[in-house]
């Protein structure tokens, strides 16, 4: 019967599939020690050394070292505890890779310099906490010190991006785009003067009610004559231009003039910095949100009407 069959070393290996060496190797090693000797004195090993070999091929494959190898086959350690502790580490590696394919394909696709590749590299290692910190700061030189309005409280909450434990390579990439953004001093002033408007804006709002935010605003009124087809140069753009630039002068409390149209223009050329509808982009990516409508077309339109009505 097999259970009681010997076999040498060279019949494990062609019942195992194994190599002759490989099989010595791990007999040498007492991770399959044989059950008797040959009156020549060649090992000979069980049928259980059959399934034992199979096992370790198999946890082999999986990447665990010998040692642990060894303690498992002989019971020392159970299966499934090495079994979960190795499937995390490995969840930590391909992690690692994952940040580093991310990293090296934005080095490709952007031609980056050395120093802009060691930039990505760092925030790419960044951990929870220390994206935190840095979405933090730059959110509070946007926001901070405008008062605690509702308003401002929802508007951080949605520029704040959240990296999944597992993220794909996109988010990765995304997530570094999006600190190098935010990291970017220009930009920093550019949305904390939108804040400034915005919260002198909302000032006056708390005695006249709430009001939608003017680049809204203008959007939703500039957005039907732009999909109609209508010049922002030509006549027919006008009641449209002297639409939001009335709801503007109502907002501020100031005649519809040409410093007021100047003054908007300003304002919505600022809200479609190219800058911050990418942040925007990158956030929706990071956070697995619905990719946001491109505001820039119709803030286009309006800046323009507003130019050609305005002497310079």
């Amino acid at each position: 019967m097999d259970g009681d069959t010997l076999y040498s070393i060279g019949e494990l290996a062609r019942r195992t599939g194994l190599t002759v060496k490989t099989v010595r190797f791990y007999s040498d090693r007492g991770i399959v020690a044989p059950t008797d000797r040959s009156p020549a004195g060649y090992r000979l090993y069980s049928i259980d050394a059959v399934a034992r070999l199979d096992l370790v091929r198999t946890l082999r494959e999986l990447g665990l070292d010998l040692p642990t190898i060894r303690k498992v086959v002989d019971r020392e350690l159970s299966l499934p505890e090495v079994a979960a502790a190795h499937a995390e580490a490995l969840a930590v590696q391909i992690r690692v890779l994952r940040l580093r394919r991310a990293v090296l394909t934005a080095v490709a696709e952007r031609g980056s310099t050395p120093e802009e590749t060691e930039l990505m590299h760092r925030l790419a290692q960044l951990s929870k906490d220390e994206r935190r910190r840095l979405i933090d700061d730059f959110l509070e030189v946007a926001f901070g010190g405008l008062g605690a309005a509702p308003a401002f409280a929802g508007v951080k909450r949605s520029m704040t991006p959240e990296l999944p434990d597992d993220p794909d390579a996109e988010q990765v990439q995304a997530w570094v785009e999006l600190a190098e953004i935010s990291l970017d001093q220009d930009f920093r002033a550019v949305v904390r003067g939108l804040a400034e408007e915005q919260a002198a804006e909302q000032a006056r709002s708390d005695t006249m009610g709430p009001r939608r935010d003017i680049a809204a605003v203008v959007g939703h009124q500039a957005g039907p004559a732009m999909a109609a087809g209508i010049a922002p140069a030509s006549p027919e753009a006008d009641p449209v231009v002297a639409a939001f630039t009335a709801h503007y002068a109502q907002l501020l409390g100031r005649p519809d003039d040409v410093e007021l149209r100047r003054r908007l223009a300003t304002r919505l050329e600022s809200v479609n910095d190219p800058r911050r509808e990418r942040y925007l982009q990158l956030l929706a990516v990071v956070n697995g949100w619905p990719a946001p409508e491109s505001l820039a077309p119709v803030l286009d339109w309006s800046v323009e009407a507003l130019r050609v009505r305005t002497p310079r």
